[in-house]
């Protein structure tokens, strides 16, 4: 959700807060600050609203220097404004924070009572007055006066810390929420060279200046100066965490000349499908490589999916699959439930946990209680080194990239691709799926780069019905089988960036309940591709059309019994049925997307959504 970025070096540091926040705008935000150091003391400028505010504000009051740290809010405690804007200032302590502290009210009444006013609605102003407290003992060592701070919050927490006695150093500290140390190119240079280092909550914010980066782990404290860093764990014991390189250019985050990056996403699927399979189809041993991926299936008695949101779709997608071609027993939870309902784990259950941060919270919280109480586990997510990842036994990567539009869609098709191979890994390891099977649907798989590439050749078509239908109130989105998460999956999409309410439906579900909205005004999304379901979402279809409501069907090339039924209808490619969803999803996407441009919305930055949630 909200973003940090932290500089010291020998540049001004202001200007590269500022472009270090707009790499982070895409998590979402509703003010923003700065504070720099000076070499006597620091300055704090901040501003409610989006970054061209902040930037006003520093053009009426300029600040130099070259230590800073900077922030962009998503409120949680206290509502969007100046004064509950990061960073926040307690004496000569200045510090920034994204997570929550869950028990703020006891800190606060406590810290109220010794005499300290706060200046904010925030939970996050607490630790600030937390360190002035450690500082008055520890002067001398502000990292030690941060960690003792730490001792007795409770929550989550990425924190970095400035201070007016210490020039040129930052503190940074991590407790289930991301942060990372980004090394210049003179890191850890003997002492007076002109060295930087970098602080950020995603390595987007400093991908222009560096690649090298050192993830520090839950419980960690760093010293970050332009002469090096110093990292020590939650015991005190100075640690040696590695470092790894970042791959991706920043170009990669950038438009690329598209209006949108949502669109720009959209159009990279057929990219991300291929990246995804690449290393990973094994045709000549009629197999799926899985990164090495060993996990004793004939141990295997049921598995649990945890996800939130768009990744939950991807997991009930994957429910189906892995079902059908291993045989395996699979629920799909929520992760935002999990903990919540004292669920049932037993010896041989594998949970896996799906994210494209790595980062969400929910879902490492239920990941880390479902291994409390026994279970394996298993990470499919897009971030290296995220917090998921790290949390797990085992991981996949998804391969999708950099993600900046927050509205989730090469991330999701790609989660899609790798939970179609994880079932037919698990299908020959459980003995379900032959050779020749297994062989005819990785051919699919790898021909699904291609067909994609075909989908996103309607969009014509797509801007065609969007414009038909942007007016609508509602939409309701019908499928069976695997169309099931595909009409979940269009409808969140559809509300996510147009603000338009739309529901996803089991199609049979129409007659109870649902079908009860159906008149001329209501657009109904039907994914009728061929298949086992095909009649029964047909049959549901006509009971729409009986009804005079407005049908939009995606259907299979050839079909033309659709093509009389629906008032509009996109054709796609014939693949494999579990291949189907993939296929589908994109033309959803764009309706999405096009009328979203149409009623002229925020398309990237969707109002009250974040890229990363990070706080339950």
């Amino acid at each position: 959700m909200c973003g940090i970025v932290g500089y010291t070096g020998h540049h001004e540091a202001a200007p590269l807060l500022l472009e270090g926040l707009r790499r982070l705008e895409y998590r979402g935000y509703d003010s923003a600050g700065v504070a720099v150091h000076d070499g006597k003391a620091t300055r704090i400028v901040r501003a409610e609203g989006k970054l061209s505010r902040l930037e006003e504000q520093l053009g009426k009051t300029p600040v130099t220097g070259s230590c800073g740290i900077g922030h962009t809010r998503w409120a949680t405690h206290g509502r969007p404004s100046e004064h509950n804007a990061h960073p926040h200032r307690q004496g000569k302590v200045s510090v920034v924070h994204n997570g929550i502290i869950e028990n703020h009210l006891q800190l606060r009444s406590r810290l109220q009572e010794q005499g300290r006013r706060f200046d904010s609605d925030t939970d996050s102003e607490i630790f600030a007055h937390l360190i002035e407290q450690e500082v008055e003992r520890h002067g001398s060592d502000l990292r030690l006066a941060v960690a003792r701070a730490l001792d007795g919050v409770k929550g989550t927490w990425a924190i970095c810390v400035v201070h007016d006695d210490h020039p040129g150093e930052i503190v940074a500290a991590r407790n289930n929420a991301p942060l990372l140390l980004g090394l210049g190119g003179e890191a850890n240079a003997a002492p007076g060279a002109d060295g930087e280092n970098f602080v950020a909550s995603d390595v987007a914010a400093m991908l222009s200046h560096t690649r090298r980066v050192v993830d520090l782990f839950d419980g960690d404290t760093a010293l970050v100066t332009r002469r090096g860093i110093s990292v020590f764990d939650a015991e005190g014991e100075q640690v040696q965490r590695s470092e790894r390189y970042i791959d991706w250019s920043p170009v990669a985050a950038e438009k690329q000349g598209y209006r949108h990056f949502m669109l720009k996403e959209i159009h990279e699927q057929p990219r991300v499908i291929s990246d995804t399979l690449a290393g990973r189809v094994e045709m000549d041993r009629a197999d799926v490589n899985l990164d090495g991926l060993d996990l004793s299936v004939g141990s295997l008695k049921r598995l649990t999916i945890l996800a939130c949101g768009t990744s939950w779709h991807a997991g009930l997608a994957g429910k189906y699959m892995i079902e059908q071609l291993a045989r395996i027993p699979v629920e799909v939870d929520l992760a935002s439930e999990f903990r919540y309902r004292d669920p049932i784990v037993k010896d041989g259950d594998l949970v896996i946990a799906i994210s494209q941060s790595g980062e969400t919270a929910d879902t490492l919280a239920a990941l880390q209680e479902a291994r409390r109480l026994g279970a394996r586990s298993l990470a499919i997510c897009n971030v290296v080194g995220s917090s998921i990842a790290r949390a797990s036994e085992h991981v996949i990567y998804t391969h999708a990239g950099p993600e900046i539009s927050v509205a989730s869609t090469k991330a999701f098709t790609s989660q899609l691709t790798m939970l179609t191979l994880l079932a037919i890994y698990l299908g020959k390891r459980t003995g379900h799926l032959d050779e020749a099977r297994i062989r005819t649907l990785l051919e699919g798989l790898s021909a699904l780069p291609e067909h994609a590439t075909n989908v996103l050749g309607q969009l014509a078509a797509m801007q065609v019905v969007a414009r038909r239908y942007m007016n609508a109130r509602d939409f309701l989105y019908l499928g069976r089988g695997l169309g099931y998460p595909v009409a979940l999956e269009g409808a969140l999409k559809l509300k996510e960036v147009s603000y338009v309410h739309a529901e996803g439906y089991a199609s049979g579900e129409l007659k109870h309940g649902p079908i009860a909205l159906v008149d001329e005004e209501l657009p109904v999304v039907g994914i009728a591709l061929a298949g086992p379901g095909y009649d029964k979402v047909v049959s549901n279809l006509e009971e729409v059309r009986a009804r005079g409501g407005k049908i939009i069907a995606l259907g299979t090339v050839g079909d033309s019994h659709i093509a009389g039924l629906a008032d509009d209808v996109i054709l796609l490619p014939s693949v494999n049925e579990v291949l189907q969803p993939i296929l589908a999803t994109i033309p959803l996407q764009l309706l999405a997307y096009h009328i979203a441009v149409l009623k002229g919305t925020d398309v990237d930055q969707p109002r009250n959504l974040a890229k990363s949630v990070t706080v339950e």
